[in-house]
């Protein structure tokens, strides 16, 4: 389980799971945010476990500063989080997930430690995490979209909140649970 726990980007996505529930009603987004922050401290950052990871910083980062945000804004001036807190929190995702593709893709991250590699398994190791990073930040990015679509077209809540979102991150962690084998098997028959 410890080793489970140290690799999974669930458990590095579970304050954004939790913000998201919490702040879908009115007046919720900061104590969905307080939430965020608690449990990201709970969880140890993951950094007692693995080291500090981008996604970790990004998480301490956006939820304290919306704390703070909601504490100086005060409730009446923060309706515009009550409308837009999905898409400002995916939006957050989706730019720290394409931005790491320009240095080490989050992903890689979350890969299980290993012996050194040959060339081969490097190249395939750095390619596979570069399409399910590319992968996640687009998922983060259209669900951005969809939170704003739903705040500004409310007959489509049912699909643009809930629906739409579960279908592709259901789909998503499928790829990111499957692909890698395929991808370095398809990688060996190529060396072979």
């Amino acid at each position: 389980m410890d080793d489970w726990f140290e690799r999974s980007p669930f458990i590095g996505f579970l304050p954004w799971l939790i913000y998201w529930v919490v702040a879908d009603g009115p007046s919720t987004w900061m104590f969905g945010a307080v939430c965020a922050v608690i449990a990201t401290l709970i969880m140890g950052v993951s950094a007692g476990f693995a080291g500090v990871r981008l996604l970790d910083v990004v998480t301490v980062v956006f939820f304290t500063g919306v704390t703070v945000a909601g504490l100086l804004l005060g409730h009446q001036d923060g309706d515009w989080m009550d409308t837009y807190a999905t898409t400002l929190s995916s939006g957050v995702l989706a730019v720290m997930a394409l931005v790491s593709l320009a240095f080490e893709p989050f992903t890689a991250q979350y890969a299980p430690p290993a012996a050194p590699r040959e060339p081969w398994e490097e190249a395939a190791f750095r390619r596979t995490n570069q399409v399910l990073t590319l992968m996640w930040g687009l998922v983060f990015a259209l669900i951005a979209v969809l939170g704003y679509l739903a705040a500004t077209a409310p007959a489509t809540v049912h699909l643009t909140k809930a629906v739409i979102p579960v279908v592709v991150i259901v789909g998503a962690v499928g790829m990111t649970r499957a692909y890698p084998k395929r991808a370095r098997e398809a990688a060996l028959r190529q060396t072979s």
